[in-house]
């Protein structure tokens, strides 16, 4: 496990569901790496709690597909494979094209400036090489886009998959051959946005997240 698991009480949370979302995030973010157990008992005395909310949370997570159950083994964090990624992937780029053609009837030059802003924290962030920091001025970014839908169902919609985008964004910026290749599409999309080109951009979009696939198989297959 990298690092330590920092748990952030909340006051209007079970205890089983703050556990729940320490041990959720730490997989999302890779602090806990695919393949790797989960011992209850370990878990417990690093957070402080007792097993019955370890356990409460690993069985979420079984269900989430983040955590599978192997026979006589335990619980150990799930290897991301190409097919769930395929699966996740195939419906973003539906919901992103829908959010892309929303956007161009929407948009704005201010919308269009704080898009450039977005790209120009993306690129610090990858200056830094902070791969957290960068998928999170990837979201960033995109969150503008969702926001000139202005259709709230389909932002719901995209916020229910957003912790599953985060996991192959993560392993997708671990490649430090695709932070130009971002940057670049970042810059298209803009472009497209601007001239409020429907079909050049839901374009652009589709390639940007079939970019992310082909990585992310690359790096499977490594």
């Amino acid at each position: 496990m990298k690092g330590e698991l920092k748990m952030d009480v909340n006051d209007y949370l079970p205890l089983r569901d703050v556990v729940f979302n320490t041990l959720r995030q730490a997989i999302l973010r890779g602090e806990m790496e695919p393949g790797e157990r989960l011992m209850e008992i370990q878990l417990a005395d690093k957070l402080g709690v007792s097993r019955t909310p370890i356990r409460e949370a690993i069985r979420k997570l079984e269900l989430e597909g983040l955590v599978i159950m192997i026979p006589r083994k335990g619980a150990e964090v799930a290897h991301i494979t190409e097919k769930d990624m395929r699966d996740v992937l195939e419906v973003r780029a539906a919901l992103e094209e829908l959010a892309a053609t929303l956007a161009c009837r929407n948009v704005t030059p201010e919308r269009i400036e704080e898009l450039k802003m977005a790209n120009k924290r993306f690129e610090a962030a990858i200056i830094s090489k902070d791969v957290v920091a960068i998928v999170d001025a990837d979201v960033n970014f995109h969150d503008i886009i969702y926001a000139m839908t202005d259709n709230q169902r389909l932002i719901q919609i995209i916020n229910n998959l957003r912790e599953q985008m985060y996991r192959y964004r993560l392993e997708y910026v671990k490649d430090a051959r695709a932070h130009s290749i971002l940057i670049s599409e970042h810059k298209d999309i803009i472009d497209k946005l601007s001239k409020k080109d429907e079909e050049n951009t839901k374009i652009v979009i589709r390639q940007h997240i079939t970019n992310q696939e082909k990585g992310i198989i690359r790096l499977l297959n490594k």
